[in-house]
């Protein structure tokens, strides 16, 4: 007979795993047992909960309590009060910053409140290495209905119908390319995943596969259906250890249930799955490098047409989708084209994810309704900037996309609006800047990513983006020069389009969204040798003003150099020539003495 009567759904995504979940859940465990209670509740390690910035977090089910910023030392007075005395514990829950009140249920805090859950459905609900509790949330419902009910044709319909585009970044419609792919005629096809999420400040297809990895099996084999495809891979970098493993031994449970191999459910169609493993190239996240890589060649794009879907892996036809797209296939199946079209902007269907990172208070993974609002994301979900600051730009699709300033902050979240602005919707990355930072140091270090990342085999990218760095590390220095912007952007547009793939198409947007945008921030590194962020530290230099200062001599105990002088009830004193501008004088003073 089965004693549980509570479930602790702990967050065992990437992000609680490194603020020390195991710790709690080891001590926990061993604190359950030592009080009698371990037959009676249940932990339950879960894949990401999506509020990266208050975890490890723990969900009470089915009291629905919701606790935050968990600590082994929390674990004793946790057990006593809430799972001995029936108690819950009011200083582990969540608490609105405006108001200082306590939120107990999850649903109730703003974070999760203005979310539509669809792709993370799953998140924070079920053991993601249990295939039995995807299944009991509708789970491969979708997959048997297309493989039993459905003709390729009526798969590819459905999906067409729902508007679905593909969520990698460049928001191609996913029915038009099965479709694409399904009248190529050819005795082998493939199905590839693309989890080669290489952006910075990006974990939206990691945090999918830890919490929920059989919605993108699922989607593969509704995918294979409708292309007649018989072998899936999914590309996976190999930075993605848990997510690598939950997905092996997802595959492996859903082998031994028939959902894959030989004649899945007893319909005579074969489809299997397998791993491959990304070195963590940033190029092969471009679907004919990631092909190229598998083949166990050079990760470097190919000229196209031939597109995949005609002659893609081993000159075969291939479709590839994200993480985050293939997801969604599972339901649309499920409810149909039309419930998944019922949401969304008329271009844009359905929900998208997004990472939620830089300096914003509620960092995490968002699921959003497509035409929400950047503002609504960054301050009624994200919670606006830390300590009052104000917000300058949110970067979007990382170093292939652009930033959005503050008058365009109720943009909606769409393909065609966010490009109007400059920007792209890319996988999902969204990195907010406040007011400190410096917008051109910003695009510099976007370039040097690109530069770096560059597979080097066509001319313009591989020089061009060289080229672009270059000039960017010239102002960041103080020597940037006049004529060196129209430089700057005449180089941009000739990269764009000459570069052969979407890397080096993409890669100057960092650079001409921020002449777009902040223009007067470059030229005051140029002609006034002045980083109004006082970020670019050669472009700076540190004075106490007297009036302001205390005489505490707290600069002089933190500087690393000895380039400060002071006594006692003297001010401090700065010299120039042993300052390194390594920032931490004026990082510690908390008088705004030096400037």
């Amino acid at each position: 007979m089965n004693k549980v009567r509570t479930q602790l759904m702990l967050c065992g995504g990437t992000g609680c795993h490194a603020t020390g979940t195991q710790e709690f859940q080891e001590t926990l465990q061993k604190e359950l047992e030592r009080q009698g209670l371990a037959e009676e509740i249940k932990i339950i390690e879960t894949g990401c909960n999506g509020f990266c910035a208050v975890g490890p977090v723990m969900l009470v089910q089915p009291e629905g309590i919701y606790y935050q910023k968990l600590k082994p030392k929390d674990v004793p007075h946790l057990v006593e009060e809430h799972f001995l005395k029936g108690r819950p514990v009011k200083k582990l829950f969540y608490v609105e910053p405006a108001s200082k009140e306590t939120i107990p249920n999850m649903e109730q805090i703003p974070f999760f409140a203005h979310q539509m859950f669809w792709v993370m459905r799953n998140k924070g609900a079920i053991d993601p290495e249990v295939i039995e509790e995807y299944i009991a949330r509708d789970g491969y419902f979708g997959a048997a209905k297309a493989l039993q009910e459905m003709t390729p044709e009526r798969i590819i319909e459905e999906v067409k119908v729902s508007g679905l585009r593909g969520r990698g970044g460049a928001g191609f419609p996913t029915g038009l390319k099965w479709e694409f792919a399904s009248k190529t005629p050819g005795d082998v096809k493939y199905v590839l995943c693309n989890a080669d999420e290489g952006d910075p400040g990006a974990f939206m297809d990691r945090s999918i596969l830890e919490a929920d990895p059989h919605a993108v099996l699922e989607g593969m084999i509704i995918a294979a259906k409708a292309i007649d495809a018989r072998q899936g891979v999914i590309y996976a970098r190999t930075e993605y250890p848990l997510a690598i493993r939950r997905l092996g031994i997802a595959i492996q449970q859903a082998r031994e249930y028939g959902l894959l191999g030989k004649d899945i459910l007893g319909t005579g169609f074969d489809f299997d799955i397998e791993i491959y493993q990304g070195a963590g190239a940033f190029v092969c996240g471009e679907e004919t490098a990631l092909m190229r890589s598998i083949e166990g060649k050079r990760g470097m794009p190919r000229p196209r047409p031939p597109f995949p879907a005609h002659k893609g892996l081993w000159e075969k036809p291939t479709v590839l989708n994200n993480v985050e797209t293939l997801a969604n296939i599972g339901q649309i199946m499920l409810n149909g084209g039309s419930w998944y079209a019922s949401v969304g902007t008329e271009s844009s269907k359905g929900t998208k994810v997004f990472a939620l990172s830089g300096d914003v208070n509620n960092i995490g993974l968002v699921e959003v309704p497509m035409g929400t609002s950047l503002r609504t994301i960054i301050y009624d979900i994200g919670g606006g900037i830390p300590k009052k600051k104000k917000f300058k730009a949110v970067q979007l699709g990382g170093p292939s996309g652009g930033c959005v300033p503050e008058q365009y902050l109720d943009t909606p979240v769409d393909y065609e609006a966010i490009a109007k602005v400059g920007a792209i919707m890319g996988s999902g990355g969204a990195i907010v800047m406040d007011e400190n930072t410096c917008m051109v140091d910003m695009a510099r270090f976007f370039m040097d990513f690109v530069q770096d990342e560059s597979c080097g085999k066509c001319t313009p990218c591989r020089e061009g983006t060289r080229r672009l760095l270059q000039l960017l590390e010239k102002f960041c220095e103080g020597r940037g020069e006049a004529g060196d912007i129209e430089i700057m952007e005449k180089l941009s547009g000739t990269i764009k389009e000459t570069a052969l793939c979407g890397l080096g198409q993409t890669g100057p947007n960092p650079v001409l969204s921020t002449l777009r945008y902040f223009r007067d921030e470059y030229e005051a590194h140029i002609y006034e040798k002045r980083c109004p962020a006082k970020r670019c530290v050669e472009l700076l230099r540190f004075e106490v003003e007297p009036e302001m200062c205390t005489k505490c001599g707290l600069c002089f105990r933190s500087c690393p150099v000895d380039a400060i002088t002071w006594q006692k009830k003297e001010v401090a004193r700065i010299d120039k020539e042993k300052c390194i501008k390594c920032m931490t004088c004026f990082e510690k003073c908390k008088f705004d003495a030096i400037f």
